[in-house]
């Protein structure tokens, strides 16, 4: 019979990143539902039910570290949703901080507080879909130690971090996938990641603002839409429950099949490129 027990979250203590809006918010509401006990991490003060919030930018190690404090302190995390994030239209350097460098900085100081068969997922984006080109540079990223390393490495490495969102959702990815067999065989935990494409969450007027709205018109949507927070959210909540107790060091591209077309050749995106370059005026 099919136990669709291995969907629940009861009894489970889950730390819920960017839970104030968006594909967090989404995920922290839909987490509850199913019975896990919600801490929400975030700049801004959620809406949805939850145990605890702790506001706190990822790009401040301290605030990171004051938050990791504060919620072992209370026992721990069986399960770790980062799915905040900012937007290109921000400093390179401050995009690689929020998305990637204080992503894996709270991560990793959780760690120890992550019980055998524990999970943690991650929100890439359609954006770092190019990954397979670039792990050299996104393992070299990742070989940095420390926090502060890392963002040395991001300082010094102008030409490769570019606008800092391509590379930051790359670098997820990467991660993901690189850490994945050392937390299996070392502590029984998974990672993985989504990579979604267009989505209709309160940020996506800013991501017309800074791309175009003829960029967005030509981007590829096999199935013709935007996509909902919701949709987002349910790759994570499986990705995390028991029903993958078997996947781990993986992305799925969320994407309504841009990345496989891309793979294949089904999809070209001159178009929309050259609609970027429009408008950024290049």
């Amino acid at each position: 019979m099919v136990d669709a027990g291995k969907l629940s979250y009861e009894g489970k203590r889950v730390l819920v990143t960017g839970g104030g809006s968006g594909m967090g918010e989404a995920t922290a509401r839909i987490l509850g539902e199913l019975g896990a006990e919600v801490h929400i991490l975030d700049v801004r003060k959620p809406s949805v039910p939850n145990e605890a919030f702790y506001e706190t930018n990822l790009a401040d190690r301290a605030a990171i570290d004051e938050a990791v404090a504060a919620i072992t302190k209370g026992g721990k995390v069986d399960r770790l949703f980062s799915c905040a994030g900012i937007m290109q239209a921000y400093p390179a350097q401050l995009v690689m901080l929020v998305n990637f460098i204080g992503h894996r900085h709270l991560a990793e100081s959780l760690l120890d507080h992550i019980p055998e068969g524990g999970a943690m997922a991650s929100i890439s984006s359609g954006a770092g879909v190019g990954w397979q080109g670039n792990i050299p540079t996104c393992m070299d990223l990742i070989s940095q130690p420390t926090f502060e390393a890392a963002q040395v490495w991001c300082e010094a490495h102008p030409v490769e971090v570019r606008e800092g969102y391509t590379l930051a959702k790359e670098a997820l990815i990467v991660w993901a996938l690189s850490s994945a067999v050392k937390w299996g065989e070392e502590r029984k935990i998974r990672i993985n990641a989504i990579a979604p494409g267009p989505t209709d969450t309160n940020m996506m007027p800013e991501i017309v603002a800074d791309v175009g709205q003829d960029f967005m018109d030509a981007y590829p949507k096999p199935l013709g839409r935007n996509s909902t927070a919701d949709e987002q959210a349910w790759p994570m909540v499986f990705l995390n429950s028991d029903a993958a107790s078997a996947v781990s060091g993986n992305v799925i591209y969320s994407d309504q099949g841009f990345a496989g077309g891309l793979f294949t050749g089904q999809i070209d995106i001159t178009a929309m490129l050259e609609n970027a370059m429009k408008a950024k005026g290049t």
